[in-house]
């Protein structure tokens, strides 16, 4: 349904979806097992922010003679994970075997045989690529676009409309507030004004976003829709290119600027353009709408002007689907699978089991149906319950790391020590204050992926020093002090049952 987790992708018809999941079906057993281990070993050692972030979509394509081959669905994705993680899946994948190389590609739709590694596509014309900065970690290097095209707004999929957008009480509230934005009149000023949307990966940010786009156009508004990664390539390439003022002037000429997955937004450069390009339309009563994983506020790599400036807004999240609206999901998926594959359908009780069990997102549902139609259709056997759960045995909710907030952290730790949460994050340096302080810090830089500067930030702008002076010492205390160190214990299962 959503092509951010409820629709199959915008930029893949289903039948190239159902094509990979056949050829991933037809890797044998050991691959299969092999590459399941090597995900969740990664999502335990980077954490399930940075997992959810850059991993969901990468997938096997093959294995052969100690070559294993890795695609994801854009460049970008492939870059990122190249230049951070790449040493860190050969290493996992040398864990499970003779495995000399790991390679990363693109993938494109087109339908593979099962288990083979196909060779990577070559495009016909390249561009020159220029490096972005990303605040400390190694240049990107973003191939050239033409600032022209990407002004003129990412595509859209017309798949993702309001009328396939399955509602429930987790949604209901995104949902009315991108209905109000997308059918304002041409001429009016904005309505939310910026409307920002977050929520975890997979629960319909990118289809309400491209339904705002798409539903604008025919109220007379001029709309563009960008995704954060367009948005720098864009950018980077007006830059080259020395069109950047029009550019700038084709971005704030618009009605509405609709813009995705900001948490990718990377570069100072870049950021601060982003910034003048929010105020320019927002001074000028242009409506922004802005999607991304996680609330303003915690969006670290953005300077603090940007997050206050999105926070001013409508700030909605859109919680994980409840059961019931996972059925209704489930059931408009397979009557649009029914059409393209005759007699396709799946048991009542196989979906009751789908919908308790496999994930909190429409990207894991639609994985689930996918995985049952690659079995049936390509073993011509039955679905049931019993194949049902060997097919999606990875994608079981248990099997999930919960994600964890310095905010939690934060209200679990100041409820235990019976301080308050301004308390930890004042200035004051009394000792019922220090302790629960530095213990948080530490709690911080365990359970989170946060950097020693971020931690410092979340805890009323302190110095990166500090942080590692508090992590130091109550390490060290725990080490020698039972007591405390059975009390941290403590706050850890607390802080993951939140």
């Amino acid at each position: 349904m959503f092509k951010d987790g409820i629709e199959p992708s915008g930029k893949v018809p289903f039948a190239g979806v159902a094509a990979r999941a056949g050829a991933r079906a037809g890797l044998d057993t050991d691959a299969r097992e092999a590459w399941d281990r090597v995900r969740r070993r990664l999502r335990a050692e980077v954490g399930e922010e940075v997992y959810s972030s850059w991993f969901p979509r990468i997938e096997l394509d093959g294995i052969r003679d100690g070559f294993v081959q890795l695609s994801v669905p854009t460049r970008f994705l492939k870059t990122w994970i190249q230049q951070h993680y790449i040493e860190r899946l050969i290493a996992l994948w040398q864990e499970e075997g003779s495995v000399d190389r790991v390679e990363l590609i693109v993938r494109t739709a087109v339908m593979r045989a099962p288990g083979s590694i196909p060779m990577p596509v070559r495009a016909a014309v390249t561009r020159p690529s220029v490096p972005v900065e990303t605040d400390g970690a190694a240049p990107i290097s973003i191939a050239m676009a033409n600032p022209a095209e990407v002004a003129n707004g990412s595509p859209l999929d017309p798949r993702l409309n309001f009328s396939t957008y399955r509602l429930g009480d987790s949604n209901r509230l995104a949902h009315a507030a991108a209905l109000k934005v997308a059918h304002a009149p041409s001429g009016s000023g904005p309505v939310f004004n910026p409307l920002y949307l977050h929520a975890a990966v997979g629960l319909g940010k990118t289809h309400l976003l491209q339904a705002i786009a798409a539903d604008g156009a025919n109220h007379g508004r001029r709309v563009v829709y960008l995704t954060a990664e367009r948005f720098m390539y864009g950018f980077v390439a007006a830059l080259k290119s020395q069109s950047s003022l029009a550019f700038k002037e084709q971005l704030r000429g618009i009605d509405t600027l609709v813009i995705d997955d900001l948490q990718f937004l990377q570069g100072k450069s870049v950021q601060q353009e982003f910034c003048h390009t929010l105020n320019a339309l927002m001074d000028s009563g242009r409506q922004v709408v802005i999607a991304a994983d996680r609330p303003p506020a915690e969006l670290d790599a953005l300077e603090e002007r940007v997050r206050s400036r999105l926070a001013g807004g409508l700030v909605v999240e859109i919680a994980p689907l409840d059961d019931e609206l996972k059925l209704e999901i489930l059931a408009a998926r397979i009557a649009t699978l029914s059409h393209q594959h005759p007699g396709f359908g799946v048991p009542p009780d196989v979906l009751n089991f789908i919908a308790r069990n496999c994930g909190q997102n429409g990207r894991d549902l639609d994985g689930a149906l996918n995985r049952l139609l690659a079995h049936n259709q390509l073993t011509s056997r039955a679905i049931t319950l019993e194949m049902a759960e060997n097919a999606v045995r990875d994608l079981v909710r248990s099997s999930e790391p919960k994600r964890v907030r310095v905010d939690d952290i934060l209200r679990v730790v100041a409820k235990h020590y019976n301080v308050s949460r301004a308390d930890i994050l004042s200035q004051r340096r009394t000792a019922n204050v220090v302790k629960p302080r530095q213990i948080a810090m530490y709690l911080a830089k365990m359970l989170t992926l946060r950097s020693l500067p971020e931690i410092g930030r979340r805890f009323g702008g302190r110095d990166h020093t500090t942080v590692l002076h508090a992590v130091r010492k109550i390490d060290g205390l725990v080490g020698t002090d039972r007591v405390l160190a059975d009390e941290v214990e403590t706050l850890k299962r607390l802080v993951n049952d939140e």
